[in-house]
């Protein structure tokens, strides 16, 4: 996965409906620069998210978006469960068999790390606070 170095055209990101540019730096698969939009699907405060990611610049073994549902219920006080649920969407129907093992075995590695950085930040008790 490449590196994100920032985002542009962010000034609503968190509010349903409205997107952002992501640029990231150079990886094996792509040159540095614009790689994604991110858009926000559905948000509800303290709940839940659904984004999606789409517009690819790189659109490695066929995937043409992305989205993914993260919910949050809090099961006592300062504990909170985080339900994390993601789609890969493709639309090459001869790379199905390649695209089940990246979700399987990578992107499930993936997003394994991006819970635990999220955890990390939350002990951390870093301020990460969206209007």
């Amino acid at each position: 996965m490449p590196r994100i170095t920032h985002c542009t055209d962010d000034e609503h990101w968190g509010k349903p409906g409205f997107s952002k540019k992501v640029f990231a730096a150079k990886s094996f698969t792509q040159k540095d620069g614009f790689v994604s939009i991110d858009k926000v699907i559905e948000r509800v405060e303290n709940k839940y998210w659904k984004i999606e990611v789409s517009d690819f610049q790189s659109r490695m073994l066929g995937f043409s978006k992305f989205t993914g549902e993260w919910k949050t219920t809090e099961i006592e006080k300062n504990k909170i469960l985080v339900e994390y649920i993601y789609t890969l969407h493709s639309d090459v129907l001869l790379l199905y068999p390649l695209n089940w093992l990246f979700a399987k075995v990578f992107w499930k590695a993936y997003m394994k790390r991006v819970l635990e950085n999220v955890r990390q930040m939350a002990y951390a008790s870093e301020p990460y606070l969206h209007d």
